[in-house]
């Protein structure tokens, strides 16, 4: 059964200057300003003030710009009720409701360790700043209901809707950790919108990364192999490894094992969260010696000393080589590409080549290798066929 009282919502809105009563001890205060405010007026059963008459107290109960009609009845009966019982709003409402801003700054704070890098702690918190706060970052968390949920998300729903997806799953954390503190009650708004199906299905468009044909590469390896630039250097290794951009970048000298002819990549650095082991070939560690002498910590180091590559150093080179239509990423698929059409190499093997995980979890609990010889093997292959070592070249022309 709703609340009702003397005050509407277009009244809440037009009303002037002073004190409006709804009833029940609720009022509008409507400062000179133009401000507007709850307050509840309740006398605790029981408790005298000093002059010893009932002891009658007044308590904000928030901005009518954030807290609804309804919102402030609902809390001022509550006020009530802990009144008639004898007990002091102020001393005994379970704690001051945090803002939906400070509640998510807290979550950010608490989970940093929990987070894989800084970036992605940080991109977790800009979603929100960037999308949330503006429309509900004042609000407190007990206010927020279905519509102010939506105010986030459908004007982004269709046209950035994994920016939205993931909006959404961080909303609804804020949200889940307020209720576990006592700040609200009931469902999660975010799970209900989810359920009752309010926003329309986008289908996620998959995103490709653009590759180049594995029967051109080892024309286009020959061209980068006549550049000096330390780029040219590791979008050849790049190539010859399958590894991703940021893991050829931040590779560092403590993570190569000569003797073993292995680069360690651990797994604070890898996608999956798993240490990775590359098997090195002669073409690699040809790419590699050399660049001891820099003494760098960082194995290809960029402009600043101790400093990698800048992560589109590799991507630029591509551009100044008239290389259009091709990412650095898309060489993972030219390998695969390769392994699959040419090498005819097993699914599993050329599956962790990229490290990448094969078959589900129970598959994976009794497949404990690595197949670390086979895919040495593999890898040998592909870099005689990328050094035009074993015959397979094909023309490709220098724009």
């Amino acid at each position: 059964m709703a609340l009702t009282g003397k005050l509407t919502k277009k009244l809440v809105e037009n009303l002037g200057a002073g004190r409006h009563g709804d009833g029940g001890g609720l009022y509008l205060v409507v400062d000179p300003s133009g401000a507007r405010r709850w307050i509840v007026r309740v006398v605790v059963k029981g408790q005298r003030n000093i002059k010893g008459a009932p002891l009658r107290t007044d308590f904000g109960l928030g901005g009518a710009d954030v807290v609804t009609l309804n919102q402030a009845r609902e809390r001022a009966l509550e006020y009530r009720r802990m009144a008639k019982q004898g007990l002091n709003p102020r001393f005994n409402a379970s704690c001051e409701i945090p803002s939906f801003e400070e509640l998510a700054g807290q979550v950010h704070i608490e989970r940093m360790p929990t987070w894989k890098n800084a970036k992605h702690g940080a991109q977790w918190i800009n979603t929100l700043r960037d999308y949330a706060f503006p429309k509900i970052g004042r609000m407190p968390v007990d206010c927020i209901g279905q519509p102010e949920v939506l105010m986030c998300l459908s004007p982004i729903w269709t046209d950035k809707h994994e920016t939205a997806r993931r909006l959404a799953q961080r909303i609804k954390i804020v949200l889940d950790v307020a209720k576990s503190r006592g700040f609200r009650s009931g469902e999660n708004p975010v799970t209900a919108i989810h359920d009752a199906q309010v926003l329309p299905k986008v289908k996620a468009k998959p995103k490709h990364h653009k590759a180049m044909q594995w029967q051109d590469v080892p024309a286009f390896y020959a061209d980068l192999k006549t550049r000096n630039a330390m780029a040219a250097k590791a979008l050849m290794f790049t190539c010859l490894t399958g590894s991703r951009t940021g893991e050829v970048l931040g590779m560092q000298w403590g993570e190569v094992d000569f003797e073993a002819r292995l680069w360690i990549c651990p797994a604070d650095r890898m996608k999956g969260g798993e240490m990775h082991r590359v098997p090195m070939t002669d073409e690699m560690l040809a790419i590699i010696e050399p660049l001891r002498a820099t003494q760098s910590k960082y194995v290809f180091e960029g402009q600043k000393r101790h400093k990698p590559l800048s992560n589109m150093a590799m991507l630029m080179l591509l551009r100044r080589m008239q290389i259009e239509g091709v990412t650095v990423h898309g060489f993972r698929s030219t390998f695969r590409d390769w392994a699959g059409e040419v090498a005819t190499a097993p699914r599993e093997v050329a599956e962790m080549s990229l490290a990448h995980k094969v078959g589900n979890d129970a598959e994976r609990a009794y497949a404990r290798s690595d197949l670390l010889e086979k895919r040495r093997a593999l890898m040998e292959r592909w870099s005689m066929f990328v050094t035009g070592s074993s015959g397979e070249v094909l023309h490709f022309e220098r724009q």
